[in-house]
């Protein structure tokens, strides 16, 4: 049987294609074709240009861009790059899978030359941007190839003793995790808190990012972590089993690969990510205590309301931004409380000048190799109930493994 788009699984395009007006048979002919030259998974499509009634697509083996990064005389000094763009191998890489799928056709060109492919066009019963808008296409084709995202929130909770549990109990502490997740996006959605969450599994437990790639995504995603570790943390006190899990959760900002793997004969429906990022979590929650919540040492943007424009922050500059924030969760109902207040922070102590700071704590993993990070606690305030504590105090921390910490003065109090 010939494979065919099943719009039943797309929602957000089949709503497009109303809003639009869009003919579905031309989302159907275009999925297929893009589908015929993804050829099984063999094929990458990396990006594409619109033309009247077809497209012009750079479609390259799986192994491409690999081969590329590896091959010692590239043509690339016999390429015009626009707007002085370079054509470094590794820039070329990363300009071709950052950025849109979308390209003009001299881009597409050069891209084709610096690779050694011969662009491959598509006839279509359409026009691009006209019929079909560009926005909907874009969609189809990232399906079929991989994108790099270089400032994405990732969290980890991880199943603290996972492998000491018999295969029944594995798999009711993986369940009771995931509807944490699902109770925590719930009560976000109601509170009309745009996060689309995706997820892929670690085996004990998961790996949680948002699939928007705006700024206050990343800030969302840390409000969605507390949310799932306090619902974790309220089933824990009810649970008479004890077939809760235990966590410890680990937050981080940085870049990872994003692609579609295989089901069957078609790529998934959802994306699935590698990368520094995921890999900075793991080896952080190596060193994490049972209970503890680690953020990462990273710098992100964020908008300057002041200037009006976008500036790079460190950690504690991010996590104090996610405080001020934090006003839009209050409301929202925990184990049939109502949240009065949230605070979360960076743990720390005063120094012999009575100035508060925050500790960074250097780690050592598995590898040998160094990383910095910060522990951090969120106090939820409910009414009428005990407050629920997450995460470890300073005091908390004897049996933290670390190779040196450091004492950060907040900018605040450098400025005072």
């Amino acid at each position: 049987m010939a494979y065919q788009l099943d719009f039943s699984k797309f929602p957000e395009l089949v709503s497009q294609a109303h809003e639009n007006d869009v003919n579905e048979a031309h989302l159907t002919f275009l999925d297929g074709a893009l589908h015929g030259q993804w050829a099984l998974g063999g094929n990458l499509i990396l990006v594409w240009a619109s033309a009247e009634n077809a497209m012009d697509l750079l479609v390259i083996p799986h192994y491409g861009l690999s081969e590329y990064a590896a091959r010692p005389g590239n043509p690339a000094d016999k390429v015009n790059a626009p707007d002085g763009r370079s054509n470094n191998a590794d820039d070329v890489i990363e300009d071709v899978i950052s950025g849109s799928k979308h390209v003009e056709q001299d881009e597409l060109a050069r891209f084709c030359l610096l690779l050694g492919y011969e662009p491959t066009r598509i006839e279509l019963p359409f026009t691009p941007g006209i019929d079909v808008p560009y926005s909907m296409i874009e969609m189809l084709v990232k399906r079929y190839g991989i994108s790099y995202v270089e400032d994405r929130a990732v969290a980890l909770f991880d199943i603290v003793g996972f492998s000491l549990l018999s295969p029944l109990e594995q798999v009711t502490q993986l369940n009771s995790l995931a509807y944490s997740v699902n109770s925590a996006y719930s009560k976000m959605l109601s509170n009309d808190i745009d996060i689309s969450f995706a997820r892929t599994t670690t085996g004990d437990g998961f790996y949680i990012w948002n699939r928007d790639r705006s700024i206050q995504a990343n800030v969302n995603l840390y409000h969605f972590m507390h949310l799932v570790l306090a619902d974790n943390a309220i089933a824990n006190q009810k649970s008479a089993s004890k077939m809760t899990p235990s966590l410890r959760a680990a937050f981080h900002v940085g870049g990872h690969y994003e692609f579609y793997q295989s089901e069957g004969l078609n790529p998934t429906l959802y994306s699935y990510i590698v990368g520094d990022v995921t890999i900075e979590l793991a080896r952080m929650l190596e060193r994490a205590l049972p209970g503890q919540v680690l953020v990462g040492d990273f710098w992100v943007p964020m908008p300057d309301g002041e200037h009006g424009h976008v500036v790079k922050i460190d950690t504690v500059q991010f996590i104090e931004k996610t405080q001020e924030t934090l006003s839009s969760l209050k409301g929202l109902t925990l184990s049939g409380d109502h949240i009065d207040s949230i605070k979360c922070y960076l743990t720390g102590d005063r120094s012999e000048a009575n100035e508060f700071g925050v500790h960074k704590y250097t780690i050592v993993d598995k590898h040998s190799r160094l990383r910095d990070v910060y522990n951090a606690k969120i106090n939820i305030y409910r009414a009428d109930t005990e407050p629920i504590f997450l995460g470890r105090q300073t005091s908390d921390l004897e049996a933290f493994e670390t190779k040196s910490i450091e004492f950060v003065v907040p900018p605040e109090n450098l400025s005072a």
